[in-house]
């Protein structure tokens, strides 16, 4: 419990706390880090008046993280997974995954978490690229993409093919890494197993979270060194699930690019919030036809359904690129609406 309890963020955590009683967080505190009991006891000294929907919103991710832990300690990753997805939503459920992932094994370089990004970037800079890649695989998506958006765009490029080229790192070559910043830091890490990292994946989520000004420079300089890399890359920086993001205007412009039967094809198996997404942004009638049509293809090869939905992120790019919609992505300043 007390590592999910710290997982949570300082303010969190302080309402679980006040929550639990006096007692049972007297116990949960007892096995903090000194630094984890004063962050936290400052924000319950701080706490004043605290709305029921945030107290509810926190408890309930408070008991989805401690269920999810329970199954991914035996096994069921896959379990934890959608039942985080249920009850948080895809991407704070990725969030948390990697969490809990933290929490389940000591993971290398979990101290460099702590630091400032830009004191961090200052400080691996003049690494070697694969010893900066190493690094930043191993972080989480957020604070590896503020580190690698301050470098020059050759690096980024550099870094971006040997992250996503990357599959498992030797325990070995880590130990050696870590010794390095271990006596530049005084910092110990000790993995004691091999972990899995790297690859388009990590890498994906690193770009999404990055301005489109980097983002771009990275895609680019990927171009240049790997252009199968580099399109791949592409094709999964926009996912078709996260059509839902996009406002409606958007969709509707996109829609009108795609044949319909295209369309039908790709909506074969989405979640409902997809299909709604289309759907409410269609005449009526269209979206009757369309729902028609799917109802209608029966059993289909999940490459051909597939293949649709990346045409579409096709279209999507095409009109992203053309200036005409806007896809919005962690990284991107605030909109005004």
């Amino acid at each position: 419990m007390t590592s999910v309890v710290a997982g949570l963020g300082a303010r969190k955590a302080a309402i679980v706390l006040v929550k639990l009683g006096k007692e049972n967080a007297a116990k949960v505190l007892a096995h903090m880090s000194e630094e984890e009991v004063e962050s936290i006891s400052a924000e319950i000294a701080q706490l004043a008046a605290v709305e029921a929907d945030e107290i509810r919103q926190v408890m309930g991710e408070f008991g989805a993280l401690l269920s999810a832990r329970e199954h991914m300690l035996q096994g069921g990753i896959e379990y934890a997974r959608e039942l985080l997805r249920a009850s948080l939503g895809e991407d704070r459920a990725e969030e948390a995954l990697q969490r809990l992932n933290a929490m389940a094994i000591q993971l290398p370089f979990q101290f460099l978490q702590r630091a400032d990004p830009a004191q961090l970037r200052s400080f691996i800079r003049d690494e070697h690229p694969q010893v900066i890649a190493l690094v930043l695989a191993h972080m989480s998506a957020e604070k590896a993409s503020l580190v690698l958006s301050g470098l020059s765009p050759e690096l980024q490029a550099e870094i971006a093919h040997r992250i996503a080229v990357m599959d498992r790192a030797n325990p070995d070559t880590v130990g050696v890494v870590e010794t390095v910043l271990e006596r530049r830091l005084s910092s110990v890490l000790h993995p004691s197993s091999s972990s899995r990292v790297g690859g388009v994946g990590p890498l994906v989520n690193i770009i999404n979270r990055a301005d489109r000004s980097t983002e771009r420079q990275i895609v680019e300089g990927l171009e240049a060194l790997d252009a199968a890399l580099a399109e791949e890359v592409r094709s999964r920086m926009f996912m078709f699930e996260d059509i839902v993001s996009l406002g409606d205007r958007d969709v509707q412009l996109v829609l009108r690019k795609v044949d319909s039967a295209e369309l039908a094809l790709a909506l074969k198996g989405v979640g409902e919030a997809v299909r709604d997404k289309i759907t409410t942004n269609l005449s009526e009638r269209a979206a009757q036809n369309v729902l028609e049509e799917v109802d209608m293809l029966g059993s289909v090869r999940l490459s051909q359904v597939e293949e649709a939905q990346q045409a579409i992120i096709r279209t999507i790019r095409t009109l992203e690129e053309s200036g005409e919609i806007v896809v919005r992505r962690g990284g991107d300043d605030e909109f005004v609406e």
